[in-house]
């Protein structure tokens, strides 16, 4: 990994919810088990921390709907489960970014009723506004809203890179597989080489 200037640098966590990330969520059957096992909330939370410590920017992108999911345009099976489970109403416990990876002060969070972070809201000018031309991500699942999310990143421009243990996706193959594509997009790094690269740069 080369060096990262933090002052140009943004984490962006997706999707870290409790109706997608707890085994009690909407969605927990197919993501709770494989990021528990893998540890990727610990390896975020650390990436987060080393980011906030020089200057980065840590934003958040949680996927939330209108009180009586009136913004939900069914369209796809995920968000097909989203209606059947009346799940990511926002303002609802499962909607809520896990306690684990609370946001702070000086964090951006994104709210959107799609799949992925840039469509329909301000993220763009927000990491722009800030200086911003590289970000990291973290998230689940690796192979949906995280890649999804990251493709927008390379087409707006940004030097994309997706952060290889703190991402997670409902089997080890199709986060891999994800890894593997995305390598031709973007970058795919560990958060100890990012903490490395972030802490090089000079203060």
């Amino acid at each position: 990994m080369t060096e990262l200037d933090p002052s140009r640098t943004a984490v962006i966590n997706v999707h870290w919810q409790r109706d997608i990330m707890k085994a009690d969520g909407a969605f927990g059957p197919f993501f709770a088990e494989p990021a528990e096992r893998r540890g990727v909330v610990a390896v975020t939370d650390r990436l987060n921390r080393a980011a906030r410590d020089v200057g980065a920017t840590v934003v958040h992108s949680r996927v939330a709907f209108r009180p009586g999911h009136a913004d939900l345009f069914v369209n796809c099976p995920l968000l097909a489960l989203v209606a059947e489970h009346k799940a990511l109403e926002d303002g609802s416990a499962g909607a809520a970014i896990i306690k684990e990876l609370t946001p702070e002060p000086g964090d951006l969070v994104v709210t959107h009723p799609r799949l992925t972070g840039f469509h329909g809201t301000d993220l763009d000018v927000l990491l722009r506004g800030k200086g911003i031309d590289t970000v990291l991500f973290t998230g689940v699942a690796t192979n949906i809203s995280v890649e999804g999310t990251a493709r927008e990143a390379v087409n707006y421009g940004y030097r994309t890179v997706i952060v290889s243990d703190a991402c997670s996706a409902a089997s080890d193959e199709a986060h891999q597989a994800t890894l593997d594509s995305f390598a031709l997009l973007g970058e795919v790094s560990t958060a100890d080489a990012l903490v490395a690269a972030l802490s090089a740069h000079p203060q």
